[in-house]
C-alpha cells in the first residue's frame, strides 16, 4: 500500500482578526480595498475544497497587498511610528494567515492527487529493491545504459514468464484461440495499409542550441500539472485552464499545443533554451530488408498486424466459423522521444494481443452470464465528462444499458479484470475507463482501458476495444485479397441488391482519363446515396457529383450511369467481420504488480524495515526455499533429498545450505516474493513457512513436494492446507 497521505494541522483560528484592532489606525490614511475572511472549523473540515481554499486565499492575498499599500503610505506620508508599526503588525499577521491557508491548500491539491512526495519515495523503495534483487536492470548499464530499455534479471525473468503463462492458461487455453508467432521486421506496404507510416507519431520540440528533443505534450502535461500541484496562488480560473489543458491534451493539434508552450513561456527542461515548434515524429524504427535497400520495413509497432494479414489462413483452419480468436505473444518497438517512468515507458517491449473475429451483426458471446455478475470500478465517459469518480457497476448491467457496446467487448472486460485480479492486482486500484469521443477512431465502435493505479498515477495497462472491420478493410484494399467471411443460408434468399452500371463509353467521352476514378466513385456509393443520385437523374436529368480522388465535382447525366434495385436469389452472405482486440502491455502488468505486492513489515527486534514482496504462488519467481535449521551434514542431505522431489515435480526453488541464521535467510528469501520456506528440522519431517502469515505446518517428507506444488498451481489456497495439516509454533525465530 502507498503511505497515508499526512494530513497538514489545521489552520490557526482567531476569535478577533487581528487586523480589526488596527483599522481605526489605518482608515484615516487608506480604505481597505478587501474583506477579511476568518478562516473557521467549518472551512477546515469537508468545505475546505481545493476551489474554496483558492478563493479564501486570493482573498487574504488582496487584503495583504491592501495593507501593504497602507504601509507605504503611512512611510510616505512621515506618519507617528506607532501608526506605522501597528500598521507593519497588521501586515505580519495577514502575511501569517496567508501562509496558514498557502500550507493548507498545498496538502489538499497533494491529497487529492495522492500525495506526490510519499509516492515519490515509495517508488524509489521499490525500485531500488528491484534493482537490488535483479529483477531488472537499465540495459547496457557498464555503458553508461540507453534510455527506455531494461533488462529482466533471473527473478524479473521467472516473473514474466509466469505471467505470460497464466495468460495463455487464462486467454489461450480457456478460449481456444489459435495462437500464432509473426516476425518482428515488417514491411512497409503493410504498416502503410494499417495507417501506422503515415499517422504512428508523437508531436516533438527541440531544443534550439543543443538539438535535445522532447515530447511536446509531456512539457505542457508536466508544467500544467506542476503549476497546479505546487502554486498555491493560482486563481481558480487559471487553475481551471489548467486543468482543462491536462483533460484535453491529447486532442491538440500542434499549431495548438506550440501555441500553448509559447504562452506559458515552456523552455528546454535541461537548459532553459528556446524551443522549436512541434512537428510529428514517427515513432516506428525504420530498417531495409535485404542488402539491397529497395525493401523498406519497420520493427512492428504491435503484434496485431500479423494476424490481420494471416486471417485467410486462420479462417481456413478453424473450418470457415466464426467467431474464432488468435492471440500472439512477442516484442514489439516504438522509438520514443524521450522515455521515462521506467517499464512503463520503454522503447522495447512484450505485447500480448488477441484479435476476436465475430459477425458484425452478432455480437452476442454464449459466455457472457459466466462474467455478467462481476462488479468493478468502471470509469464511463458521462461520469469522466461530469467530471466525477470511477463507480462500482454491474457489469451485466452496463451491457444491457449500452454503457458497454455489445455482449462480446463486456465479455472480454470481465476476463480482463478476473486476470489481472488473479496476477495479484489490487481491485481498489483497477478501473475501466472508456475512451472519450475525442480519443476514439472514427472506425471503433467502443474502447475502454483497463487502468492501474500505481505511484505513476493511473496507468493504461490493458486497451479492449472494438475495432469494427476496419482492419481487415484497410488490407483488402491494400493488398487485393478479400479477408471476408461467409454465411451459408439453409435455403436461398431473396434480396434486394442495389445494382450500379456506370457506362464506360459515355464515361469516356466526357472525362477521358479521369474515366477510371469516376467510376470507382459510382461504384463506390452506399445505397442510400446511390438512389438520392438516381432520383436527381430522372427529375433533374444530370446530378453535380463529388470525386474524392479528383479533388473536384464533376456533372453526371442521366445517360452515363444506370442505378436499380434488383431482387436476387443469394446462397451465402459475403461480409468483412469486427474484430474486439484485448492487447496488454506485459510489462506495464508486471511493474504495477511489483508496486501492488510490495510491502515493509518491521523485524522482530524493531530495528529495521523488512521488505516484502506478497506475489501470489502462481506468479511468484520462485515457489520455495529449502534451509537447514543448522548446518548439520545429517540435515543438509534431508535438504538435497528435498530439493530432487521439488525439482521432479517442477516446483522452482532454492536450496541454502549456509550456516546464516534461519531470520536473515527467512528475510532474503520473502525480499524476492518467495512465498512458501521448508525448514529441516528433524530427518522425518519438516515445517513449511507461509511468506505474509508466517505460519508454519508440520508435513512429512514423502509428501512436502506434492504440498508445496497443489498451492503453487492455485490448486489449493494456504488456508486449505491449514485445514489438514498440523500447525507449528516454531522454536526457531522468525525475522
Amino acid at each position: 500500500m502507498l503511505p497515508t497521505v499526512l494530513r497538514s494541522s489545521r489552520f490557526p483560528v482567531y476569535s478577533k482578526p487581528i487586523v480589526t484592532l488596527f483599522l481605526p489606525i489605518c482608515r484615516r490614511f487608506y480604505s481597505l480595498s478587501a474583506v477579511y475572511t476568518p478562516v473557521t472549523p467549518q472551512m477546515d473540515a469537508a468545505d475546505a475544497s481545493e476551489e474554496t481554499l483558492r478563493g479564501v486565499l486570493a482573498e487574504k492575498q488582496a487584503s495583504v497587498d491592501a495593507q501593504a499599500g497602507v504601509v507605504r503610505k503611512l512611510k510616505a506620508e512621515a506618519a507617528a511610528k506607532a501608526d506605522i508599526e501597528a500598521a507593519v503588525e497588521s501586515l505580519k499577521a495577514l502575511k501569517i494567515e496567508v501562509s496558514a491557508v498557502a500550507k493548507r491548500l498545498q496538502a489538499v491539491v497533494s491529497s487529492s492527487g495522492g500525495g506526490s512526495g510519499d509516492r515519490e519515495a515509495f517508488r524509489q523503495v521499490v525500485v531500488n529493491t528491484l534493482e537490488r534483487r535483479l529483477f531488472y536492470i537499465p540495459s547496457f548499464k557498464i555503458y553508461r545504459g540507453v534510455a527506455g530499455l531494461y533488462d529482466y534479471g533471473p527473478p524479473g525473468c521467472a516473473v514474466k514468464s509466469n505471467v505470460l503463462s497464466l495468460w495463455r492458461q487464462h486467454f489461450v487455453l480457456e478460449e481456444n484461440m489459435l495462437e500464432v508467432d509473426c516476425p518482428c521486421v515488417t514491411p512497409e506496404i503493410v504498416l502503410k495499409a494499417s495507417g501506422h507510416v503515415d499517422k504512428f507519431t508523437d508531436l516533438m520540440v527541440k531544443d534550439e542550441k543543443t538539438g535535445s528533443c522532447y515530447r511536446a505534450d509531456h512539457l505542457l502535461k508536466d508544467f500544467c500539472k506542476e503549476k497546479v500541484e505546487k502554486d498555491s496562488t493560482l486563481p481558480s480560473v487559471k487553475v481551471a485552464e489548467l486543468k482543462h489543458i491536462l483533460a484535453v491534451l491529447d486532442d491538440l493539434s500542434a499549431e495548438e499545443l506550440g501555441a500553448k508552450l509559447k504562452e506559458y513561456g515552456i523552455t528546454a527542461p535541461d537548459t532553459k533554451n528556446p524551443l522549436s515548434d512541434p512537428y510529428p515524429f514517427n515513432l516506428m524504427f525504420q530498417t531495409s530488408i535485404g542488402p539491397s535497400g529497395l525493401s523498406p520495413g519497420y520493427m512492428r509497432p504491435e503484434t496485431a498486424q500479423g494476424i490481420f494479414v494471416n486471417f485467410k489462413d486462420l479462417y481456413y483452419y478453424n473450418g470457415y466459423r466464426l467467431p474464432f480468436a488468435a492471440a500472439q505473444i512477442g516484442q514489439a518497438f516504438r522509438n520514443e522521444i524521450s522515455p521515462r517512468q521506467g517499464l512503463l515507458r520503454v522503447r522495447e517491449f512484450t505485447l500480448a494481443e488477441i484479435e476476436h473475429f465475430v459477425d458484425p451483426e452478432d455480437k452476442s458471446h454464449p459466455k457472457f452470464v459466466d462474467v455478467a455478475d462481476l462488479e468493478f470500478l468502471m470509469f464511463p465517459r458521462e461520469l469522466q465528462m461530469a467530471g466525477e469518480s470511477a463507480k462500482l457497476m454491474d457489469l451485466g448491467e452496463a451491457v444491457r444499458k449500452g454503457t458497454i457496446n455489445n455482449e462480446t467487448l463486456g465479455y472480454f472486460i470481465g476476463r480482463v479484470y478476473l486476470f489481472l485480479t488473479r496476477l495479484g492486482i489490487d481491485k481498489e486500484r483497477l478501473r475501466f475507463r472508456q475512451h472519450l469521443p475525442n480519443e476514439m477512431a472514427h472506425y471503433a465502435a467502443d474502447c475502454w482501458d483497463a487502468e492501474i493505479e500505481c505511484s505513476y498515477g493511473w496507468i493504461e495497462c490493458v486497451g479492449i476495444a472494438d475495432r469494427s472491420a476496419y482492419d481487415l478493410r484497410a488490407h483488402t484494399d491494400k493488398s487485393g485479397v478479400s479477408l471476408v467471411a461467409h454465411e451459408t443460408y439453409p435455403e436461398p434468399r431473396e434480396v434486394e441488391k442495389l445494382v450500379i452500371t456506370p457506362s464506360r463509353k459515355e464515361l469516356g467521352l466526357a472525362f477521358k482519363g479521369n474515366q477510371k476514378m469516376v467510376v470507382e466513385a459510382l461504384e463506390a456509393l452506399n445505397q442510400a446515396e446511390a438512389l438520392e443520385i438516381k432520383a436527381a437523374l430522372e427529375s433533374k436529368g444530370e446530378i453535380e457529383f463529388g470525386v474524392c480522388t479528383l479533388g473536384k465535382s464533376v456533372i453526371i447525366k442521366k445517360n452515363m450511369v444506370s442505378i436499380s434495385m434488383e431482387k436476387k436469389k443469394e446462397h451465402q452472405r459475403v461480409f468483412t467481420p469486427s474484430v474486439i482486440e484485448p492487447s496488454f502491455g506485459i510489462g506495464r502488468i508486471i511493474y504495477c504488480l511489483f508496486e501492488h505486492s510490495f510491502y515493509t513489515r518491521p523485524s522482530k527486534s524493531d530495528d529495521e524495515q523488512l521488505n516484502v514482496f506478497r506475489f501470489p504462488p502462481l506468479v511468484a519467481p520462485i515457489k520455495c526455499t529449502v534451509f537447514p535449521l543448522i548446518k548439520s551434514q545429517q540435515f543438509d542431505e534431508v535438504a538435497k533429498i528435498i530439493a530432487r522431489s521439488l525439482r521432479s515435480a517442477g516446483i522452482s526453488h532454492i536450496i541454502d545450505i549456509t550456516g546464516t541464521s534461519i531470520g536473515k535467510r527467512y528475510a532474503r528469501t520473502d525480499e524476492i516474493g518467495v512465498p512458501f520456506a521448508i525448514t529441516v528440522d528433524s530427518t522425518s519431517s519438516v515445517t513449511i513457512r507461509e511468506r505474509d502469515s508466517k505460519e508454519q505446518i508440520r508435513v512429512s517428507i514423502d509428501e512436502v513436494a506434492s504440498v508445496v506444488k497443489e498451492v503453487a498451481d492455485g490448486q489449493s489456497t494456504w488456508a486449505d492446507i491449514m485445514w489438514r495439516f498440523p500447525t507449528h509454533s516454531a522454536s526457531h525465530v522468525d525475522d
